[in-house]
């Protein structure tokens, strides 16, 4: 059976970080039973077409959706297993704020079905959290960070760095007491300024390139030292502790997004024994109008379109880039029907082969840990 992940978007957080430019609100008042009952009627349309499938991870993000009741999350989880099969070893991943109300529900999130945990610390560092416009405090952060590690076998934490002011050195003493408390699994995220977010409003200024490079170099060397390799750029992990539902967007694997503004890809083989033909999914961004078109039209999709071969493959290759394993070719010959050397420049690979930027091999084309600090340049030359 052809294998795949489940998305759920919950849009709604506590408060808007200046820096996040995903979708998520503030709203005085949740109609849960609302919610649940939507999201549970956009599982059944999806199952209509897919429930032949085997679904080995579910990914809860947002907002915020440890703000959601464990019943409600539980109920979900419930559905996907009633409605698929669900892999006996799923990995079903929550994120979570290390607020003093969420701490207390990581035992009842677990035995709702939750398997591993991601927690947004993003920072130990008190004038770091209060620039980010975090609420919590940085004992608040340990305190959940022992908790997690306490309630679960698995779980990350998120952690944000190349902040205005931030010295290398700064972040060496930040990024060493962030390792006492997890030593398992990091997203390390390089500060990005992003349109329509507040920090892009307010024209604010990330570290500096120069620093920059320093310190995610200095996050590469200390992690793989501490066996946390990184099998993609942001993200460190002892093998075994990957996150495999990401790993399913960087591979080019099918994936449901169930919730307003949340992407999908599925690939319809029922139409081409390949099954080359994949479609984008996406979700109404308003939580309002989301909620009321699948309650009156029993859909909260805004569209559905099928990929161009050229979109296909530039993802496959953008994405497959991120990872440290980089592309298979075979596997891409299958999602694609085409030579992985055939749709890439190849006076620019040799350039970057030479350069120690890329690597190939039989079977696999991959970047260096040097060509990784180039990655979208050389992403988009390896296109042209």
């Amino acid at each position: 059976m052809k294998q795949f992940g489940i998305y759920i978007h919950w849009p709604f957080c506590e408060f808007k970080c200046p820096y996040c430019d995903f979708n998520s609100h503030v709203e005085e008042s949740i109609d849960e039973g609302r919610w649940l009952a939507a999201y549970l009627s956009e599982l059944n349309r999806y199952a209509n077409t897919t429930s032949k499938r085997t679904v080995t991870s579910i990914f809860f993000g947002g907002g915020t959706p440890s703000l959601m009741g464990s019943e409600t999350l539980g109920e979900i989880i419930k559905a996907i297993s009633d409605r698929w099969n669900l892999c006996k070893n799923a990995e079903i991943t929550l994120e979570a704020n290390p607020s003093s109300a969420e701490k207390n529900k990581f035992i009842e999130f677990k035995q709702n079905g939750v398997t591993r945990l991601s927690l947004g610390v993003q920072s130990l560092d008190e004038d770091s959290l209060l620039f980010l416009g975090r609420k919590h405090s940085v004992l608040e952060a340990k305190e959940a960070a022992i908790l997690a590690s306490e309630v679960f076998d698995r779980f990350s934490l998120d952690v944000i760095y190349g902040l205005p002011g931030q010295s290398p050195t700064k972040w060496k003493r930040e990024l060493a007491e962030i390792f006492k408390l997890v030593t398992t699994h990091i997203s390390a995220y390089q500060l990005t300024i992003e349109p329509g977010t507040q920090f892009y409003r307010d024209k604010v200024q990330t570290g500096g390139e120069a620093v920059e490079k320093k310190m995610f170099d200095y996050t590469y060397d200390l992690l793989e030292k501490k066996n946390l390799n990184a099998y993609e750029i942001s993200n460190f992990a002892k093998p075994g502790h990957e996150c495999l539902h990401n790993c399913t967007y960087w591979t080019g694997d099918d994936y449901l997004g169930i919730g307003p503004g949340s992407h999908g890809r599925i690939t319809k083989s029922d139409f081409n024994y390949l099954g080359l033909e994949t479609y984008a999914t996406l979700g109404i961004k308003s939580p309002k109008k989301w909620l009321e078109n699948v309650e009156e039209k029993g859909s909260g999709d805004l569209r559905t379109s099928k990929l161009k071969p050229s979109e296909r493959i530039d993802e496959l290759i953008i994405c497959g880039l991120r990872m440290a394993k980089g592309l298979d070719t075979g596997k891409f010959f299958s999602q694609t029907g085409i030579s992985l050397y055939d749709v890439i420049n190849k006076e620019k690979l040799l350039t970057f082969k030479e350069r120690g930027w890329v690597k190939q091999n039989k079977d696999t084309l991959f970047l260096t840990h040097k060509g990784r600090s180039f990655l979208n340049y050389l992403a988009v030359d390896l296109l042209a």
